[in-house]
Formats: structure tokens, sequence, C-alpha cells
């Protein structure tokens, strides 16, 4: 790299590492420790002072438990307080539906956990640092891409001690579904769009209240419960751009309605005070048609925005960082690979999101589009859904696309000789 491609940057410090990685979600952490693993010199930048994001992505599927397990990390990691799922059963109007049955897959890790996401990254970093080629900085946030040539080489980034330069044979985006870095690269997405909202909260929980439904469907209404233990997590579905609206009819009315769709919430709906307590999650789905430009990558969130549906966004992102370590973890530690060899990260993955978004697509117009459809209708499950809670054997192949997914990844990426 020409040291003379920084000159017109105001001076200040400056850091120079094989590989770049923004944002310290699951496909962040999980790749920073992949390539920490294999020997690359790549730092992690995280724009929070910590991981406590309360509307963050909780399921930790089969898949992903594989993969902890292929990294010898399986038994330290489900020492974390967490809850398991097995059959994903439902209401839907008013009569009970069983999704899948991820007991019948056959892997050593057979149930959906659910743990707080901060917990699962903080675990990665702290299992991180015994990787001295391994840096993660936190409160740092990247704010422009430094280009060289029309070669994207590296990011300046804000950090509690000011402006920082840091110098990148590769820079990965994985800052999510508004990634700075894909707009800064000007790299387009292409939108498939989603009928729904999600408001995400939480409900006081008693020890003996228990219940194994998780996602409720009625006329007008759909919302999704999980245990978590202490409290219940709650995903209240409303219509693309109708916050304002519900907003309006004010949080009694909300709380109203959430408690006819789910009575066993009633007495814990006393912790939702004001709509400080109500987050709302935009739902996106799209993807990018590009995933690269000469000394860049996107994947996770920045390179395919998926709907909430299955909870199958941590576990992708998971993958794409499994994937990408496999095919350039040993090629990094001689610099950045051609635009070519990048892309084939896009090559492996691509086929797995577009077919999860496709499955997503279908779920949205059968299920929460006839949900949140205006009127007092009376609510039928689908032909499909009634048909696989009437034979066990198909919620086996439900599980598997929910729990280990299209193309699932395993560990291949090298270990360098010092682990």
């Amino acid at each position: 790299m020409d040291a003379g491609s920084f000159s017109r940057q105001p001076p200040g410090r400056t850091m120079k590492v094989r590989c770049c990685i923004v944002g310290g979600g699951p496909a962040g952490m999980m790749l920073g420790y992949l390539l920490g693993r294999a020997g690359v010199d790549v730092v992690v930048l995280e724009k929070h002072a910590d991981f406590f994001r309360d509307f963050r992505g909780d399921t930790v599927h089969p898949s992903t438990l594989q993969v902890m397990d292929e990294l010898g990390l399986i038994d330290g990691f489900l020492k974390l307080p967490h809850q398991r799922l097995q059959k994903m059963e439902g209401l839907f109007g008013g009569a009970t539906v069983r999704i899948a049955d991820l007991s019948r897959l056959k892997v050593k890790y057979p149930f959906i956990a659910f743990m707080p996401q901060w917990d699962f990254l903080n675990f990665l970093r702290e299992s991180g640092k015994r990787f001295a080629s391994l840096k993660v900085m936190m409160s740092t946030e990247a704010t422009d891409l430094i280009e060289d040539g029309g070669r994207v080489a590296g990011v300046r980034a804000n950090t509690p001690e000011g402006m920082i330069d840091i110098e990148a044979d590769l820079t990965v985006a994985c800052d999510g579904r508004h990634s700075l870095v894909r707009e800064r690269a000007g790299l387009a997405t292409e939108e498939i769009g989603a009928p729904m909202d999600v408001l995400w909260f939480r409900a006081g929980k008693t020890e003996n209240e228990t219940e194994s439904v998780f996602a409720r469907v009625e006329p007008g209404r759909m919302m999704v419960t999980f245990d978590r233990g202490d409290y219940w997590q709650c995903a209240y579905i409303i219509a693309k751009g109708q916050y304002d609206a519900v907003k309006a009819r004010g949080l009694p009315a909300l709380l109203d309605d959430v408690a006819r769709v789910a009575p066993i919430l009633k007495s814990g709906l006393a912790d939702v005070k004001s709509w400080n307590d109500v987050k709302l999650l935009t739902v996106a789905i799209n993807r990018l048609t590009r995933w690269t430009r000469p000394g860049l990558l996107c994947i996770g969130d920045a390179a395919h925005a998926m709907s909430p549906m299955g909870g199958v966004g941590v576990n992708l992102a998971v993958q794409d960082a499994v994937a990408t370590a496999n095919l350039l973890a040993a090629k990094l530690v001689n610099g950045c690979p051609p635009e070519n060899e990048l892309d084939a990260v896009r090559q492996r993955r691509e086929f797995p999101v577009r077919m999860t978004q496709r499955m997503q697509v279908v779920a949205q117009d059968n299920i929460v589009s006839a949900a949140l459809k205006p009127g007092n209708q009376p609510l039928k499950a689908p032909l499909v859904m009634r048909l696989i809670t009437a034979v066990p054997w198909l919620q086996g192949i439900t599980a598997r696309f929910i729990g280990l997914g299209v193309r699932p990844e395993h560990v291949q990426s090298p270990a360098s000789a010092e682990h």
C-alpha cells in the first residue's frame, strides 16, 4: 500500500491490520474469533461500549451450537443461563398447531437455546482473548472508508481517544441492516419487502407461570412470546408503518390487546410502564446484489437483512462468518485476496440466503398478512400448517429447515500452531 495514499487525510492516529471487521454482532464477533484463531491480525470495531441491546435476536439454533462444539467452546457456552425449546407450538385462531419438533433432528444439540445476545457476544469476546492476533475495540464507530485508487483500504473510526485511521488489507462489513460501510461503498440492495413491524417488550413472570405456546395468531392480531425464566420476552406484530396509529390509541389500548391475545401475560404487563419500555423493530427483507468491492466484503445483515420469522438471523450471520473464515483465513495470511476470491463467500452463501428469504416471504404472505387483515373474520390455520401438525415426521423437516438451515457450515478454517 502506498503510504502517500493517505496524505490527504487530516493527521491523526493510525493502525495497520490485515483485516478490519466493522460491527461486533454475531457475524463480526464470530469472524473475529475464527480469524484470530487462524493467526490472522484482525480487529473488530464495536460502536457501543458494551453488547447490551435489548432488541437483539437471542435464538441460538442447533447449527450455531454445532459450530460452538466444533470450536471446543460448547461446554462453557451451555453453562451460561439459557432456556431450551424443542417443540415450536402456536395457537392459530384458537386451534393448537405444531410448526416444528427439533427433538426429531439427528444432531448433538437438538434444541434452540434462548440466550441474551449480549451473553453470546461477551462469551466470544472472552474466549477470543487468548488469541494475540485478535483485538476488539469497543466504543469505536466507523465513520468512513479509506479508499486507495478504487480499492477499499480500511476505515476511519471515532474512538474515545479521538479519530483513528485503520489501514486494512481487507475490510469486512458486519454492521447490520443499516450498514454505514455498505452505504459508503455504494453497494445497492434489492428490497424484497415485509408486511409487518414488531413491538418488542418484556412482561413480568412468576415462577409457576409456564406455557409451551410461543406464537399466537388471531383475527387482526399476532404475537410471539419467549419464556425467559424470570420474564416473558414479547414480540407484538403490527402492520408495516402502523406504529404511529398504534401509539395514538395509547399504551393501555395496546396492553389490553396483548392481554386478550395472551392472557398469561396479564399481570406481568404492569412492567410495561411507558412507551420507553416498547421498542419498535422495523422489519426488512433485502439482500445485496454484489457483496464485494476490491478490499471489501459484506456479510450477515449488512449483506442480507432477514425477517424475524423463524428467528434465523443470528444463525445465518454465524454461518456467513464460518464460510468466510473457511474460504479466506488461510489466504489472508498473505494479504487480501482479489475480489473474485472474496466473491466466493457470496457464491457459497447466496443460495441459503435466497431460500430462507423465500420461505420467510411465504410465511409472511400466508400467516402474517392473514392475521393482520382488518376485520374479525374467523381464522383457520393454512392447510400446510394443519398437515404439519397432523404428521409428526413433517415436523422434523420443518425443524431441519429452522434449526439447521439450508447448507449448514462446519468449521474448516485453520487453527494456528500457537493455539
